[in-house]
């Protein structure tokens, strides 16, 4: 037997696989359908996510607008108090009579105000405390929230 013999023989023993076009394309179709489905759930969690943060920033932002209300009124409050102390201390101080009277009333002054500064710095940090948890609490609770959803995907 010859080379070319055995090389034609061969050629006709081997048998090439059939490509079936509607079958390729059925896959194709699939595999698009798939695709689109996908991106369809990401758009909806995309889309509910940014609605979310919306909602999450407009809570903020009204909390934050209530709460330096609080704080503005407070630091009023506290400024008033300081002026009319002040005054107060300034009449005091012009209807004394002698020099010890005067050394008198300016160091119950002085006591007072030191007295009246740690009073008022408590009471503002006890506002400004609460206005930095109201503002963080919806950002935190929506963080929270995401990083549950990411840990249940």
């Amino acid at each position: 037997m010859s080379k070319t013999a055995k090389t034609a023989e061969t050629i006709e023993n081997v048998e090439f696989p059939s490509f079936d076009a509607s079958k390729a394309t059925d896959q194709i179709r699939a595999f698009a359908e798939k695709g689109v489905e996908q991106s369809k759930e990401a758009y909806t969690k995309l889309k509910n996510g940014a609605e979310e943060t919306q909602k999450v920033l407009e809570s903020t932002y009204e909390t934050a607008k209530t709460v330096s209300g609080d704080v503005s009124l407070k630091t009023i409050a506290i400024l008033r108090a300081n002026a009319e102390a002040s005054f107060s201390h300034l009449e005091a101080l012009v209807s004394a009579k002698t020099l010890s009277e005067v050394v008198e009333l300016q160091t119950a002054f002085l006591r007072k105000r030191a007295e009246m500064a740690v009073e008022q710095a408590k009471e503002f940090q006890a506002v400004a405390s609460k206005a930095v948890e109201d503002v963080s609490k919806p950002v935190k609770t929506a963080f929270e929230k995401a990083f549950k959803d990411i840990k249940a995907a």
